[in-house]
């Protein structure tokens, strides 16, 4: 019998009203532990101030196996942040060296990317979903090796011509290989160097390198890997580029995703965007239906979130992972969990934790 996880929460009221409401999103947090959906949780709450008005950590990071004890999870856990990767490492990169003037997020990608057939897709299509590409495929499956995936995603750019939005990890996977291009260094050498080490996001990276015992485990025995997955990336086209990708591979805590919404909240002061590149980032870029994107931000609803403010930027990512940022409220949120741990379970459930926990945390402010 596994014994209860402990669950260790701090928070600060906001000035002249009491604390009470961030109990109810501890409250909201354990009773999805106790149930084990999931089985881990880190969360933060940020201010434009820089306040952490609340924290909440616990869980396992890793259920007991045969051979093995459970590992806890603490606020120093790092979690596979799996799509969140598209909006913590590559659009800043990409808007960095748009900022430089290295390149024009209107340039054909193509131009990037040697050998790459013709195409008129822009990096700003790829950016907002909008470059005609599929959502994703499983090259992992077919293709044996990094240049043989890079190969087959690069060709598929002979098809695109740009479209409505239509999320794509294939546009999160050329935009990495053309940093790369631009930059003249590996991304995960570019995201640490020009936006993890700049923000103070010192336990943040791809391939993280600490102790796995530090890290969320995730899926057992998935995308044909034997045994569990753990202290690598879950998705299984990056665990085949070596865990490196433009979509797909950065591992972070929750305190280092406060940092990162705390410098966008602070746009005037930011230490690597300008103003006028984060205002080019969170302002609406596409639409389709109720899918408004910035430059790889979602705008608009927040998907039963609560009424959050225009303006609001977030993202989700597949191991169930979240960030929000609401600068008209001067606020971050971040909640990290290792939702597909030892397996996938219904979607619902990390949905209905997602809304109820940004409700709440909305409530509490």
């Amino acid at each position: 019998m596994i014994p209860p996880p402990r669950f260790i929460a701090r928070y600060q009221a906001p000035a002249g009203r009491p604390a009470d409401g961030f109990a109810a999103v501890s409250a909201l947090l354990m009773r999805a532990l106790a149930a084990g959906a999931p089985p881990a949780v880190s969360a933060a709450v940020v201010t434009s101030m820089a306040e952490v008005r609340y924290t909440g950590a616990g869980g396992w990071a890793r259920l007991p196996a045969e051979s093995a004890d459970p590992v806890e999870a603490t606020g120093s856990t790092a979690f596979d942040l799996a799509s969140l990767t598209k909006v913590v490492a590559t659009v800043p990169i990409v808007l960095l060296l748009h900022q430089r003037g290295a390149w024009s997020i209107d340039d054909q990608i193509a131009r990037w990317l040697p050998g790459a057939p013709s195409s008129p897709v822009t990096i700003r299509q790829c950016l907002t979903h909008t470059a005609g590409l599929v959502p994703h495929r499983p090259f992992y499956e077919v293709r044996g090796t990094v240049a043989g995936i890079r190969e087959a995603v690069v060709a598929e750019l002979a098809g695109a011509a740009g479209g409505p939005v239509n999320y794509s990890d294939l546009g999160y996977m050329l935009l990495g290989w053309a940093i790369e291009n631009c930059a003249g260094d590996s991304l995960d050498a570019v995201a640490g160097r020009e936006i993890f080490g700049p923000l103070g996001m010192l336990s943040t990276s791809f391939r993280p390198s600490v102790r796995r015992t530090w890290v969320a485990a995730t899926e057992q025995s998935a995308q044909g890997r034997g045994g569990l997955i753990w202290g690598e990336v879950h998705d299984g086209n990056a665990y085949a580029l070596g865990g490196v990708s433009g979509h797909a591979g950065v591992f972070s805590t929750a305190a280092d995703l406060g940092r990162f919404a705390i410098a966008l909240l602070r746009p005037g002061s930011h230490p690597v965007l300008s103003a006028p590149s984060i205002e080019l980032m969170t302002s609406g870029q596409a639409v389709s239906g109720a899918d408004v994107r910035g430059l790889g931000w979602r705008l608009g609803s927040t998907s039963g979130w609560g009424e959050w403010p225009d303006g609001t930027i977030w993202h989700t990512g597949f191991t169930g992972t979240s960030l929000l940022v609401a600068p008209s409220l001067g606020v971050g949120a971040v909640l990290l969990t290792n939702a597909v741990h030892p397996a996938r379970r219904r979607p619902a459930e990390i949905t209905e934790l997602r809304a109820g926990f940004h409700a709440l945390v909305l409530a509490a402010l």
